[in-house]
């Protein structure tokens, strides 16, 4: 079989996980502000593609090369024009469901009102508000046909104001037949709430735009052009987000980091984005005063860009408009009020956010912090929030006398500045810190905690597929387990020492560790069920992950399949592999869950003859996950977690009302098997309520 069959390209089937985030803007079974807000989701994924995945490709078209990838494309432009086809008619329907928003927006008395439809009293407010919180801070460029256009932020939103003037009235001097034309750019100021909310009129609540507010107000900013009109459009740019560091050995690793997210900046555009009903005249000079190549993605919009700001529409005190909130759970039998050391020591327990509370991590930090048994801590920091608990209670232990270790992964990517001012922060607190592994980046969530207990070493910890974030914890769904299993433990220090002295390769009989194992050991898992498949035994594999696109890992499944073993995936984001081929994948199902939370677990099961091996993972099966990071993989001993974890697979398995199918086409069809309706996200919600209200 070609591999033109075999595979989905990876660019493509991220879009196509971006049109499942637009099939929730569109489903109106969803609350409406929430169907606006995942259009700002939509916007938000769109623009990061357009910074890393697209960047890739542009680079490889300017580097004049033929494009590697099992698609065979020879030509990488072909490519780059089909990705820039399908985000056109994207944002076109994206365009189409926010008008159908805004008209069921009015319905319900939320009104979106822009500078053409202002009553006197709204157009007195706007003028005031300009005047009081906006002017001081608008940035303003005139535009000269000759000095250099201005360097436009990274998806930064702007208007290109056209300043039409007043013709020449001088008796000496002839009538131009054209009015002249002059051209400035508005930055829109990021420092202010995007949304407006207008002061309520007749039981309607009216919400404007901050780009409105600024096009009302024009006249205030140009008083000393004598104008015939003022008309404003709004464009964006999205710049190549790859961190080139440079090689000065005479500089610190953090040194090369900034120096890198600086040039970030300036790097070269890969999309340009307009309005549609911008002139010709006005279009062809801004383009060509930016310089935009043909290879670059130009896109024509609507009125107004920057559409991941969707994410902040304002609640407006509507709850009947929003998800119901559901209160995080405790974990049953892990008791916050008591040592959770000595709980811990007895079995081990799982957390899965945002079901259950984000508490228990940093409440077993902090007790670490006072606890003077505690000698060490070893944590790695790949996100954090921004206002940190995780960092106060590794301050607090280190101001209390514990030797805390912190790797922290400085080029998590789009968090590099953040984790700067961390790294900043930790060292002045005598926290030792480790940037990482030269060439890998340490994406592990890892956390070990040696306390003395009878003059000896004890060991506790923690394994999680997320971020240690508790602002993500809210909207990530991530599984953390606690433990004290002695084997486990002593590995993730193997771990931690690798990272510190990468020069000499540990060996792990339980954990699966990226780079030097995790394809192995995923492999000979694999490898297990086929035999018994061969044997005629039952054999089955289930993985939750958010993205699959390590072909080598296709294939193996693939030759699983073939072999009859029966494969339950559950993706939500990129998956290269082709379910349900007669002859190559006939016994692979695929299904993406896109609701309430972000799905963002990796769990693996395999049948191992009716004695499952299950593991958690922070790593998905992507070659920069198996080969460029250090990652962890944990298996799951306590036969009470074990089989939490299987039934929480299964519940999101048998999604039916949120579940899509993965199939080799642009669009995921909801998956509608008949069977009663299960949405996931509330069964497992409802799961955790059920464990609680059960006798031990």
């Amino acid at each position: 079989m070609s591999t033109e069959n075999r595979y989905v390209n990876r660019e493509l089937s991220w879009l196509r996980f971006n049109e499942r985030v637009l099939q929730e803007c569109a489903d109106v079974t969803v609350p409406l502000i929430e169907r606006l807000r995942f259009l700002g989701i939509f916007s938000n994924n769109l623009d990061e593609f357009f910074k890393v995945r697209y960047a890739t490709v542009k680079r490889i078209v300017d580097a004049g090369a033929k494009l590697i990838n099992p698609l065979g494309l020879s030509d990488p432009k072909a490519l780059l024009d089909e990705i820039t086809s399908i985000v056109i008619d994207q944002q076109q329907r994206s365009l189409d469901i926010l008008t159908a928003i805004e008209k069921e927006l009015e319905i319900n008395g939320i009104h979106l009102v822009d500078d053409k439809n202002l009553e006197p009293d709204q157009a007195k407010f706007v003028s005031e508000y300009f005047v009081q919180q906006v002017s001081n801070v608008l940035m303003t460029v005139i535009l000269q046909e000759k000095t250099p256009f201005p360097t436009l932020k990274d998806t930064a939103a702007y208007l290109v104001v056209e300043i039409v003037l007043n013709s020449v009235t001088n008796s000496m001097l002839p009538l131009r037949r054209k009015p002249e034309v002059r051209y400035a750019l508005i930055e829109i100021p990021k420092e202010i709430d995007r949304f407006v909310v207008l002061p309520n009129k007749h039981n309607k609540q009216c919400i404007m735009m901050l780009d409105d507010v600024i096009r009302c107000n024009l006249d205030k900013i140009f008083t000393m052009f004598s104008h015939k009109k003022l008309n404003a459009y709004m464009i964006k740019i999205t710049r190549d987000a790859e961190l080139d560091l440079d090689n000065d050995v005479s500089k610190s690793f953090i040194e090369k980091l900034y120096s890198g997210v600086e040039h970030r900046k300036v790097s070269d555009p890969v999309r340009f984005v307009y309005d549609r009903n911008i002139p010709q005249s006005t279009l062809k000079f801004i383009k060509a005063k930016m310089q935009i190549e043909n290879t670059d993605s130009v896109i024509p919009g609507g009125r107004y860009h920057n559409r991941r700001d969707y994410m902040g529409f304002p609640s407006l005190g509507r709850h009947d408009l929003l998800y119901d909130r559901i209160e995080p759970l405790p974990i049953k039998g892990l008791d916050m009020e008591g040592s959770l050391f000595k709980q811990i020591a007895k079995r081990d327990f799982l957390q899965y956010t945002p079901y259950h509370t984000f508490s228990y991590i940093t409440r077993l930090l902090k007790e670490a912090a006072l606890d003077p048994q505690v000698q060490s801590i070893h944590i790695t920091v790949y996100r954090l929030s921004r206002n940190s608990q995780v960092a106060a209670a590794l301050v607090n232990a280190a101001r209390n006398g514990k030797k805390v270790t912190v790797v922290l992964e400085l080029q998590a990517r789009f968090d590099e500045q953040a984790n700067i001012e961390y790294a900043e922060q930790l060292q002045t607190e005598g926290i030792k810190l480790v940037f990482g592994v030269r060439g890998l980046k340490v994406h592990s969530k890892i956390c070990v905690i040696e306390r003395l207990e009878q003059q000896k070493i004890v060991r506790y910890g923690f394994v999680s597929t997320g971020n240690f974030n508790e602002s993500t914890a809210k909207i990530y769904t991530d599984y953390t387990l606690f433990t004290a299993h002695r084997p486990i433990l002593k590995e993730l220090s193997k771990v931690f020492d690798f990272i510190q002295t990468p020069y000499m390769v540990q060996k792990y009989k339980h954990l699966i560790v990226s780079p030097h194992y995790t394809r192995v050991r995923f492999e000979k898992l694999i490898d297990q069920e086929i035999a018994s498949a061969k044997a005629g035994k039952p054999a089955y594999i289930k993985i939750k992950m958010n993205s699959f696109t390590s072909y080598y890992m296709v294939d193996k499944l693939y030759e699983a399949s073939r072999a009859g073993v029966q494969i339950q995936l559950i993706v939500r984001g990129i998956c290269c592999l082709i379910p349900g081929v007669p002859g190559m994948s006939e016994h692979i199902e695929a299904i993406s869950i896109v609701d309430k939370f972000l799905e963002h677990p990796r769990v693996f099961i395999f049948g191992n003859e009716g004695n499952p091996l299950v593991y958690i993972s922070s790593a998905d099966w992507m070659t920069r996950n198996i080969e460029n990071r250090v990652e962890v993989g944990c298996p799951i001993y306590d036969p009470h977690v074990k089989q939490e974890l299987i039934d929480t697979f299964e519940i999101s398995w048998s999604d039916n009302v949120k579940g899509r199918l993965l199939v080799d086409t642009q669009q995921s069809p909801y998956r509608n098997n008949g069977a009663a309706p299960v949405r996931s996200q509330y069964a497992l919600y409802e799961y955790y309520q059920k464990k609680l209200s059960e006798s031990n």
